[in-house]
């Protein structure tokens, strides 16, 4: 099961979606952790792409108008890719996609904790 931390912005920006868009943000996260239990080849639906002109952050889209970033960590557990989520929200929120200030350490719960 993938690792995951989620940037203090990541955990601000969350706590603002209402419950509809975090319900839906939670059926697209489950998509995602299978599709990275096998191996990363994300299905078309959940249009996993580079975020442009930046370096190794991702988008997600969860909603016609949500959109999560992320990257790849360093690997806490051999073999298990490690996620770290920067921001969420709407599509604006590609204009900053970078969390600002210090992680806050490195937790060892599954992806799909992140928004249970």
């Amino acid at each position: 099961m993938p690792t995951y931390e989620a940037l203090p912005r990541f955990t601000t920006d969350l706590d603002r979606l209402t419950p509809e868009q975090r319900h839906r943000f939670h059926r697209t996260v489950a998509a995602f952790v299978e599709d990275l239990r096998a191996g990363g080849r994300f299905r078309t639906g959940l249009r996993v792409k580079r975020v442009q002109r930046t370096s190794g952050i991702y988008e997600l889209t969860w909603a016609p108008d949500g959109r999560a970033t992320w990257s790849y960590g360093r690997v806490v557990i051999a073999g298990t890719p490690h996620v770290i989520w920067h921001r969420i929200g709407t599509h604006s929120i590609l204009d900053r996609p970078l969390a600002e200030g210090p992680r806050t350490g490195r937790r060892m719960e599954r992806v799909t904790d992140v928004i249970m």
